[in-house]
């Protein structure tokens, strides 16, 4: 099957994306640049993915790996290595449906969510193998958070996105 993949003057836009979310969330868990390589991930889009990696119900995957670390010891260590796979048609198609988004503050807002999982994640606030309503609840927590984090950025079309996804969060009960 074909589907349709980032061309070359996305990839700016997907870095630029990816600096933002890092950035935002830095400021929201007080991170330093040393505490973020804590968390090991990489980005991979369409045309790095392998066949179980392409999904068509989410704008991402997140999948979780081992990678082997040299230690200062010489001992041979695995830390957890996650990977964004971001899932270029799902994005490019929504990009086509709906002309009131724009790409990178989509781009952002994926990013942001799935680095919230990864906090979340490698800070064992949540095991990555959960399923049924405990995913349901993770996702709703990380929606919420994402909004939190991104509630102020100034972005064009962010109030838009953030606006898209306000069903996902817990709802908040009026007194």
């Amino acid at each position: 099957m074909t589907y349709l993949a980032f061309k070359d003057d996305n990839i700016d836009t997907i870095s630029e994306a990816l600096f933002i979310a890092e950035d935002k969330i830095g400021d929201y868990y007080k991170f330093s640049s040393e505490q973020w390589k804590r968390f090991q991930y990489d980005v991979k889009t369409l045309a790095s993915l392998d066949e179980n990696e392409i999904t068509s119900f989410a704008f991402a995957l997140l999948n979780k790996g081992t990678r082997a670390i040299k230690g200062f010891d010489s001992s041979t260590k695995k830390r957890d290595f996650y990977f964004i796979c971001l899932q270029d048609h799902l994005i490019l198609n929504a990009l086509q449906r709906d002309k009131e988004l724009t790409l990178l503050p989509l781009l952002v807002y994926i990013f942001t969510h799935e680095l919230v999982h990864i906090v979340r994640f490698c800070n064992f606030f949540q095991r990555y193998e959960v399923s049924g309503k405990t995913r349901e609840e993770e996702e709703a927590l990380v929606h919420d958070t994402t909004f939190k984090i991104l509630k102020r950025i100034a972005l064009k079309n962010m109030d838009y996105i953030l606006d898209s996804y306000k069903h996902h969060r817990p709802c908040e009960l009026a007194v």
